[in-house]
C-alpha cells in the first residue's frame, strides 16, 4: 500500500531550474563583457588625456621670451 502511490513528475521544475541557471550564468558574462568594453574605454581617454599632457610638457620646456617685470610706476625693476 505505501508504495503504490506514483512518482510525481518534477521535470517541469527541472527546466524552470536550468533555464534561470543559463539566464543568471548569460547575465554574468554579459556583465563581464561590458566591464571589460568600459575599462577599455577609460584607458584609452587615460592615453590620450597623458599624450596631450606630455605635448604639453614639450612645449613647455621650449624657451620663451622673456618679460620685464615692471613697477606701479613703469619703471623697470633692480635686481
Amino acid at each position: 500500500m505505501f508504495f503504490q502511490e506514483t512518482i510525481p513528475d518534477t521535470s517541469g521544475y527541472m527546466i524552470a531550474g536550468y533555464a534561470i541557471a543559463f539566464i543568471v550564468m548569460g547575465l554574468y558574462v554579459l556583465s563581464f563583457y561590458l566591464r571589460s568594453r568600459n575599462l577599455k574605454q577609460d584607458l584609452a581617454m587615460l592615453e590620450e588625456m597623458d599624450k596631450s599632457v606630455v605635448e604639453t610638457d614639450v612645449n613647455l620646456s621650449k624657451p620663451t621670451k622673456q618679460v620685464k617685470s615692471v613697477t606701479k610706476k613703469g619703471r623697470q625693476k633692480q635686481p
